[in-house]
C-alpha cells in the first residue's frame, strides 16, 4: 500500500502515534487509506448538501474495506462572485484546487481518493488534480438544483439575471423581479440550466470518472445519496483493480468529453478546462479541431439556457448515458475507454434508452447537424475565439456591426443599461482575459443585460473573457491572443466594423492589415491591474483563453 510509507516500520512511529492522535485504531490503520476531497462550504448553494454526500461516501468505502479520511477543498459561486472584483478570483481557484489536493494527497500518502465537488472551477480543479496524483479515485457530485417555477414556466439562475435588464427597460415591475428572486432557486444544487458545474459534471460521466448519473440525479434526490455510497464502494474496487486516472483519461476519453460536450451544448467554459485537463495527462490541446469534432457531431439537447428543458429533464430522460447512447448509433465516440465502473464505455452505455425525444433528440433528427460550440478565427482572433452556437438565435448566426468599444466589464454594463447600445452593435469588452483581467471575468451581467433589454437578436458582445453557462446570445470569448499581451482586440477602436460568421467559423475586423500594423506600433502594454497578492503571482504565469489558460513557470 501507497499508505505504508506512513504507517509501516519502526521509522514511521512518529507517524502512527499522529495517526493514534486522530483516534484511529490500528484496524483501520491496516486498511488502505482513501481521501476524500470535500468541498462542503456554508456560502455556494450547490455545496451546501456536500456534507450529506461526504458521509455517504464514507459508509460506503468503509463497507468496502477501506479506512476514509476527509480534507477540503475550496470553492467560489460564480453567481455571488458575479459582477465585482470577486469574479477575478473564480477561474484562478481552479489552479489552487489542484494544487492543494495534489499537496494534501502527496503529503499523506492517501492509496485512493473519492473527489467530491459541484460548482464551477470546483470539478475541472480536482480532475486536475487526480490526473496529477494518479491514484485510484472516483468522482460524485453533489448534483444539479430543481429547477424554478415563475408564472407557470420554469426558471434558472440565468432567468434571475435576464429579469434584472427586464426591470430597467421597464418589461417588469418591482413585485416580478422580487417574485423572481424569491422563486428561481429553489433547492441547493448546482444551478439548474446547462451551466458550467452541470457541463463539467457531465463530462465526467463520459471522461469515465463518475458513474452513471454523476452530472444529472437533482440534488435533493435521495438516489444521489444512494449514488455516493456506491462512488465510495466504488473506488475499492479501483484500488484493489489498481485502475488509475491516467488509465481513463486518455486522449481518446478527452475526445470524447469534447464529442459529448457538443451533443449537450455545454457552456464555453469546457473550453476552457478541457484543454486544461489535457495538459495534465500531457496532451496538446489545439481548440481549434473542436470545429472538426463539431462539424460531424449533431447537437441533441437545447437545455436552459439556449431552450426549455433543464438538468431535472435530462435525468428523467436517460441523462448522459442516453446522450452517448444515441452518439454511438453513428460511432462518434471511442467506446473501448476505461471507466471507474472497470467496464469500457462502450460497456457503460449499452441499452441505455432515450426515454423522451423532445429532451434528447434522436440522433437522425437533432437540433442541428453540428455541435453546440464553435470556434471562431480571423484576423481578430488569431488563436481563436469560443461562442456557444446552439444558444445564437439564428438571426446572429451572421452579422456585421460596429464596434462599442470597453475597456472594463463595469463600462460596458453602465452604456447596456443606459440605453446607449442598439441594435446592430458590437459590444468589445477587453482587457479582462487570463492575465488582463487577470482572472479572466465571466461577463455574465452584461449578456443578461442585453437578453434583458430586449436586444439579444440584435447586438453580439465579444471579449477576452469569459463568459458564464447561463449566456446566451452572440456571446464571443476567450478571443485570444488577449488585450493584455497586445492581440488584435486591443488595438479595434470604436466604431470598427465587426463581421461575425458563425456558420464559417469566422471574427473578423474590417480594418487594413497596415492600418493595424500602424495601430499597433502605436500601442503600449497597459498597467497591470492588481500588483500584489496571488491574482498578481497568477497574472505572471497564466497562458491565454485559447491554451486553458493554464499556468506555466515565467521562461518557459
Amino acid at each position: 500500500m501507497r499508505s505504508d510509507n506512513v504507517k509501516k516500520g519502526v521509522q514511521q512511529a512518529p507517524h502512527r502515534s499522529l495517526f493514534n492522535a486522530l483516534g484511529m485504531t490500528q484496524e483501520e490503520m491496516d486498511r488502505p487509506l482513501v481521501g476524500i476531497v470535500s468541498s462542503y462550504n456554508e456560502i455556494v448553494p450547490g455545496h451546501m448538501n456536500l456534507d450529506k454526500i461526504v458521509n455517504a461516501v464514507k459508509q460506503g468505502v468503509a463497507m468496502a474495506g477501506g479506512t476514509p479520511v476527509v480534507f477540503p477543498a475550496i470553492a467560489v459561486c460564480d453567481g455571488i462572485a458575479m459582477g465585482h472584483i470577486g469574479m477575478k478570483y473564480s477561474l484562478v481557484t481552479r489552479d489552487l484546487i489542484a494544487d492543494s489536493t495534489e499537496a494534501m494527497a502527496m503529503a499523506h500518502q492517501f492509496d485512493a481518493l473519492v473527489m467530491v465537488p459541484n460548482c464551477d472551477k470546483n470539478v475541472p480543479g480536482l480532475l486536475m488534480a487526480a490526473a496529477r496524483i494518479n491514484v485510484p479515485t472516483v468522482f460524485v457530485s453533489g448534483g444539479p438544483m430543481l429547477a424554478g417555477h415563475v408564472r407557470g414556466k420554469k426558471t434558472s439562475l440565468s432567468s434571475m439575471f435576464e429579469a434584472v435588464g427586464a426591470y430597467t427597460a421597464g418589461s417588469i415591475g418591482g413585485e416580478d423581479l422580487d417574485e423572481f428572486e424569491c422563486k428561481t432557486c429553489p433547492t441547493c444544487g448546482s444551478c439548474s440550466g446547462m451551466y458550467t458545474a452541470n457541463s463539467m459534471n457531465c463530462l465526467t460521466e463520459v471522461l469515465g470518472m463518475g458513474l452513471q448519473g454523476n452530472g444529472t440525479i437533482p440534488a435533493v434526490y435521495s438516489e444521489r445519496i444512494r449514488l455516493a455510497k456506491h462512488a465510495g464502494m466504488q473506488v475499492m474496487e479501483m484500488y484493489r483493480r489498481n485502475i488509475r486516472p491516467r488509465d481513463i483519461m486518455t486522449e481518446e476519453a478527452i475526445l470524447n468529453a469534447l464529442t459529448v460536450d457538443m451533443a449537450l451544448g455545454c457552456s464555453t467554459n469546457s473550453m476552457l478546462h478541457l484543454p486544461a485537463i489535457a495538459h495534465e495527462i500531457g496532451m496538446d490541446f489545439d481548440i481549434t479541431f473542436a470545429n472538426e469534432i463539431s462539424a460531424k457531431t449533431p447537437n441533441l439537447c437545447h437545455l436552459a439556457p439556449a431552450g426549455p428543458t433543464y438538468m431535472e429533464d435530462l435525468n428523467e430522460a436517460g441523462g448522459v448515458y442516453a446522450v452517448m447512447n444515441e452518439l454511438n448509433k453513428k460511432g462518434l465516440l471511442h467506446t473501448e475507454c476505461m471507466t471507474v465502473t472497470g467496464k469500457t464505455l462502450g460497456e457503460n452505455i449499452k441499452g441505455c434508452v432515450n426515454k423522451n425525444p423532445e429532451v434528447i433528440r434522436p440522433v437522425d433528427h437533432p437540433y442541428s447537424e453540428t455541435g453546440g460550440l464553435a470556434v471562431l478565427t480571423g484576423n481578430l482572433a488569431p488563436d481563436g475565439g469560443v461562442v456557444k452556437r446552439s444558444a445564437v438565435v439564428p438571426e446572429m448566426m451572421v452579422h456585421e456591426g460596429p464596434a462599442r468599444v470597453f475597456d472594463c466589464e463595469e463600462d460596458a454594463c453602465e452604456a447596456i443599461l443606459s440605453g446607449k447600445i442598439v441594435a446592430g452593435d458590437v459590444v468589445v469588452i477587453r482587457y479582462e482575459g487570463p492575465k488582463g483581467g487577470p482572472g479572466m471575468r465571466e461577463m455574465l451581467n452584461p449578456t443578461s443585460e442585453i437578453a434583458g433589454m430586449g436586444l439579444g437578436s440584435s447586438v453580439a458582445l465579444i471579449t477576452d473573457g469569459r463568459f458564464s453557462g447561463a449566456s446566451r446570445g452572440a456571446s464571443i470569448g476567450h478571443v485570444s491572443p488577449e488585450a493584455a499581451v497586445g492581440g488584435p482586440i486591443a488595438l479595434v477602436e470604436e466604431g470598427d466594423i465587426i463581421r461575425i460568421n458563425i456558420p464559417e467559423n469566422k471574427l473578423e475586423i474590417a480594418v487594413s492589415d497596415e492600418e493595424m500594423a500602424a495601430r499597433r506600433e502605436k500601442w503600449q502594454p497597459r498597467q497591470p491591474k492588481v500588483t500584489t497578492g496571488y491574482l498578481a503571482r497568477y497574472a505572471a504565469m497564466v497562458t491565454s483563453g485559447n491554451r486553458g489558460a493554464i499556468l506555466e513557470t515565467p521562461g518557459k
